[in-house]
């Protein structure tokens, strides 16, 4: 009886953000345990909480090198935690229900539209199983892909290599097993390696432009002027936002490299920021330009309803749309002949705003703590907030407040902006009363 209580008195959004955070401390206490290091030793709580923190928020960012400190049972928690947070906490506890023959409440359908972002209520359990199928599809083929390699080279344990990195890219996380070769070398080793170039870009880019995008395309295959507008819009805001960049790593960052690995390295640090955490370089030999590229890349993350975090494709497609409307002295943003409302654009402006603040906030407390160079933290507390995982090299050397610091951005950006907000501030009923209006002058 006290828990039904306790659930209706907690909205979607409290749900979600409890659900999540439930999640990341069994996760930690699993992760203490001395049978998860391959030490055999217990791992402090601190190291626990950040690494649990990254995986369910699939980000990446780690302190201890995740092929060399955790032993099987600790990768395969890992792993678990990784799927659960690409999948969303409301999904996973919806898909149980359905596999017991549980019947799926008001409540709960409410509260999956919530989780991801889906439209309506109506057909929500449908769209669930939809999107359990597609996830294990992709994530078997993108395994089966990766196995032409790693098995011919690993031999068995290329099976697991396979079926980690496969999750761990299509939940855009970032993790990766590959410490055995170098400590946090990453997908380094393969930097022209075509097969896991492409598998792992593909899906990167699938998980993160959104469930109900999928949706699109499955009903409609390639009669684009078919899709909703929202899955246009997500579908050319990311083509744009993969080809620019690489444009630009190609012909500014990588141009002393040979030809095959150049434009590998381009495309794939073009992909990975948004919001994967892989990579086929060495980020540190990146000007501060490409530095800054990457940084505003991570930011805007992937898409709503997906896998990624970040402030999201829309919401920048949003801001760009009215910004243009306000040049050309235009009463709406539009998109494909389709006027924006005036709450998505209030919604966009709040996320922007509590994005940068948690950015700037965290890179500045981090660079203050630290002794670092404030490019170098605001690098790595944009890769925190947007579920990114890239890293300078500096987050397993950082003391305890900043370490916090990241966990706090990381579980902010993965819970979402409008969720956070909505599951912290009180609700507030709609008056008819207006207050009386008077102009102010901005710009």
């Amino acid at each position: 009886m006290p828990a039904k209580m306790i659930h209706k008195k907690l909205s979607s959004s409290q749900i979600i953000l409890f659900g999540f955070l439930m999640v990341i401390l069994v996760g930690a206490g699993l992760l203490m345990l001395p049978a998860a290091a391959a030490s055999g030793e217990g791992t402090p709580f601190l190291d626990c909480l950040f690494t649990s923190t990254s995986a369910v928020c699939v980000t990446g960012l780690i302190v201890h090198d995740t092929a060399t400190h955790w032993s099987f049972f600790g990768q395969a928690v890992i792993l678990l935690l990784i799927q659960i947070g690409g999948m969303g906490v409301i999904t996973v506890a919806v898909a149980i229900a359905m596999a017991s023959g549980k019947r799926i409440t008001l409540m709960q359908r409410s509260t999956m539209q919530d989780a991801i972002s889906a439209p309506q209520v109506g057909g929500i359990v449908r769209f669930t199983g939809f999107i359990l199928k597609g996830i294990f599809l992709f994530e078997l083929l993108g395994a089966l892909a990766l196995m032409t390699v790693f098995v011919p080279d690993k031999g068995f344990r290329g099976i697991w290599l396979a079926v980690f990195h496969s999750i761990s890219a299509f939940c855009n996380a970032g993790f990766d097993l590959m410490g055995t070769q170098a400590p946090f070398s990453s997908l380094t080793s393969f930097i022209q390696n075509p097969v896991v170039n492409v598998t792992v870009m593909l899906l990167i880019v699938i998980g993160g432009i959104g469930f109900l995008t999928w949706q699109d395309i499955h009903r409609n295959g390639l009669r684009f002027s078919r899709y909703r507008m929202q899955s246009k819009v997500i579908l050319s805001v990311t083509g744009i936002l993969i080809l620019l960049p690489a444009l630009y790593f190609f012909f500014g960052e990588y141009g002393g490299l040979p030809f095959s690995q150049r434009f590998w390295a381009s495309l794939f640090q073009a992909v990975t920021p948004r919001t994967a955490g892989f990579n086929t370089s060495d980020l540190t030999q990146l000007s501060e330009v490409g530095r800054m590229v990457t940084i505003l890349l991570m930011l805007v993350g992937g898409s709503p309803g997906s896998t990624a975090g970040g402030m999201k494709t829309t919401t920048l497609a949003v801001l760009v749309s009215c910004s243009v409307a306000v040049f050309r002295k235009r009463a709406n943003g539009h998109f494909f002949g389709r006027r924006i409302a005036d709450e998505t654009v209030k919604n966009a402006v709040t996320v922007l705003l509590m994005y940068i603040t948690l950015f700037l906030t965290g890179g500045m407390v981090i660079s203050a703590a630290e002794g670092l160079p404030l490019l170098t933290c605001l690098f790595e507390s944009a890769s925190a907030v947007g579920t990114v995982g890239l890293s300078l090299g500096i987050t397993p050397g950082l003391g305890t407040l900043s370490r916090l610091v990241l966990i706090v951005l990381m579980f902010f950006g993965r819970v979402g902006g409008l969720t956070l907000i909505f599951a912290t501030l009180p609700a507030n009923r709609n008056s008819a009363a207006m207050l009386p209006l008077e102009k102010i002058t901005v710009g």
